[in-house]
């Protein structure tokens, strides 16, 4: 990971000073007020003008790369220790406890260099759409900086803070985590204005083992939110209600008593058009370029927002209006005369049903043939087997026609499809993830004018592999379509 440092460089003795590290002129004496304008945790990446920050990791040790990151021209790093036979390269380091942390104190000291306020955003799904939705209604009225890609744990958030420019007015930062104890640490790093929990779902019950600890998790968002701050829950999720300490703000679609409720849900060609309910007013016909009730919620969310922000409500509903999907998130379009519904990027148990019931959505108003490929879903311990069973009954339960499944965990959506009803024969297997033209081989003997093909798995399956293989033979779907 790498960014540019959006404001001012910074020089390694203030840099010593902001993380209560140790300043060392290896090799030599060097100008005590070295700069740097970049900040850089892979080797590869780094530069003239980079900091290195070596992070002993699970997998890599950044400290054996100290070297090529000398070698690719930064004088400058950020480590835990210096290697002994790089005693005789000349340039500067801060040798700290731990690079991490001391990351996230450069990262919060710069944050408070810029007068703006901050929207953190955490949950199990629905992160990434919340904080565009929110990102695209702030930008109707503010100067706005938003986490980018993945940049969302405890290195990737704060090199995004760095990233900021001087003259941000609103930041939207999205926070991931995989274990107790990292979202307070981003939170406390943030010290948000409004703090935002999307919902809890099944992702990281590896690691966490039950959805109680995961909503323990995402809660640790309030421990950095500033004393007058807002927290905003989804009012659908029992494991959020009844939290009267906190006093938050709900946002939902089926509790009564949320503060910003969503009635009258419909679908218009790709568009779904919703009513907003709010403190005994009524906000018609408001419009989002995308399908699902899953959106709906991201956009409730960013209304809330805006209205906290104090932005008009046509300028809110215009930012809604304006909303882009990212990556390979509810991706959209035509292939030929397959619809392709392309959201690749990750997968959870919740996600992969709003996935469907779009699916499903599509169907009902072009009548194709609902088929999907739906691959591994991971982090999900001793419930993997269950929860992959249950996607599968959800799309037979949808109108799901044709199934193929990717990986060795999706074959239980397809023993759970079967449980469903869907026929044996139109279900096809390939556990090895490894060959993803095997299924798109599959997918391309199987077509039918008007199908809608939904392809979901989690990012380690990188299913977009599939999609690429179709698209390189693209020319063989109008002769397998009948």
């Amino acid at each position: 990971m790498k960014v540019n440092i959006g404001w001012d460089k910074i020089t390694m003795a203030e840099l010593a000073r902001i993380c209560g590290g140790m300043l060392c002129f290896v090799g030599g004496e060097i100008n005590k007020d070295i700069l740097f304008d970049s900040v850089c945790t892979d080797s590869r990446e780094t530069a003239e003008g980079a900091l290195f920050v070596a992070i002993d990791g699970e997998r890599v040790n950044g400290h054996d790369y100290i070297d090529a990151a000398l070698s690719s021209g930064s004088g400058c790093v950020l480590c835990e220790r210096i290697p002994d036979s790089l005693t005789d390269k000349k340039y500067a380091a801060v040798v700290v406890e731990d690079s991490v942390k001391a990351m996230g104190e450069l990262a919060k000291a710069y944050d408070r260099r810029i007068n703006h306020r901050k929207v953190a955003i955490t949950g199990s799904v629905g992160k990434t759409t919340t904080k565009e939705f929110v990102a695209a209604v702030l930008g109707e009225s503010f100067k706005v900086h938003k986490t980018e890609g993945n940049f969302n744990s405890n290195i990737g958030m704060p090199l995004s803070m760095l990233s900021m420019k001087h003259d941000t007015e609103v930041s939207v930062l999205e926070m991931g985590m995989s274990a107790l104890g990292e979202i307070e640490y981003l939170s406390k790093i943030a010290e948000p204005d409004i703090a935002i929990v999307t919902n809890i779902g099944s992702s990281h019950m590896e690691h966490l083992g039950s959805r109680e600890k995961i909503c323990q998790a995402k809660l640790e968002i309030v421990r950095g939110l500033k004393s007058e701050g807002t927290l905003l829950l989804n009012g659908d999720e029992p494991l959020l209600r009844d939290l009267p300490e906190l006093d938050p703000i709900y946002v939902g679609i089926e509790n009564e008593n949320c503060h910003f409720r969503a009635i009258n849900i419909r679908t218009l060609q790709n568009t779904t058009v919703f009513d907003i309910v709010t403190d005994g007013e009524t906000i018609l016909d408001v419009e989002i370029p995308t399908l699902g009730n899953h959106n709906v919620y991201a956009a409730l969310f960013a209304f809330a927002v805006g209205v906290r922000m104090g932005i008009c409500t046509d300028d809110i509903l215009r930012g809604l209006k304006n909303f882009r999907p990212v990556g390979m998130r509810q991706n959209i379009y035509d292939l030929d005369g397959i619809t392709v519904i392309e959201d690749c990027y990750n997968a959870a148990p919740e996600s992969m049903k709003a996935a469907i019931s779009v699916m499903k959505q599509l169907s009902e108003r072009s009548g194709g043939r609902m088929t999907a490929l739906l691959g591994d879903m991971y982090e999900l311990g001793e419930s993997s087997e269950k929860l992959h069973e249950e996607v599968g009954l959800e799309f037979a339960r949808m109108g799901g026609k044709v199934l193929y499944t990717f990986g060795k965990g999706a074959s239980n959506i397809a023993g759970g499809a079967v449980l469903g009803g869907v026929l044996n024969e139109n279900i096809l297997r390939n556990e090895d993830v490894r060959n993803p033209e095997l299924s798109g081989e599959m997918i391309l003997n199987n077509l039918r004018a008007g199908d809608i093909l939904l392809v979901k798995a989690s990012r380690g399956a990188a299913a977009e592999r599939v999609i690429r293989y179709i698209k390189e033979n693209r020319e063989r779907i109008n002769c397998c379509a009948d």
